[in-house]
């Protein structure tokens, strides 16, 4: 399986020590390779792209409280991403909506987002009808605005 990764500068510590400490999957990182300042929604974009077209499997994303990431994957049509805190978050936004990006806060302890991240991949969504329905909604909804 294929990860993408992305983070600004807060969260290059977080996603270096993914990349090197999440050893069953193949990871592609989209950048920040430095803790020097940068903006967030450059890598977002990078790494979106890449889950739309199929070049990664599923994204994280990392900024500095997780949020202004996730609302800069959400920009880009196809990508369904939730900032996720703990297990419960992960486990809801893939089984109930098949989110193919979660972002993490840089403070989120390191073997924690690991934890997060091997849970995100292997957690199937729901064909249970309400569950399908709904995303049926949101790509009504997205291919309409767009």
């Amino acid at each position: 399986m294929r990860l993408g990764i992305a983070s600004d500068h807060r969260g290059y510590k977080l996603k270096e020590y993914l990349k090197n400490n999440l050893d069953n999957y193949e990871i592609i990182d989209y950048g920040t390779d430095s803790e020097n300042s940068c903006d967030y929604p450059d890598y977002a974009y990078k790494l979106s792209k890449a889950v739309v077209n199929k070049d990664v499997d599923f994204g994280v994303a990392i900024c500095g409280s997780g949020i202004g990431i996730s609302i800069a994957c959400n920009k880009v049509k196809g990508i369904r991403c939730a900032r996720v805190m703990d297990l419960n978050d992960v486990i809801a936004t893939r089984n109930d909506n098949d989110a193919n990006i979660i972002a993490l806060s840089e403070k989120i302890d390191n073997k924690y987002a690991k934890e997060l991240v091997e849970t995100f991949v292997t957690t199937n969504p729901s064909m249970e009808e309400k569950h399908v329905r709904r995303r049926n909604k949101l790509v009504e909804i997205e291919n309409n605005e767009g």
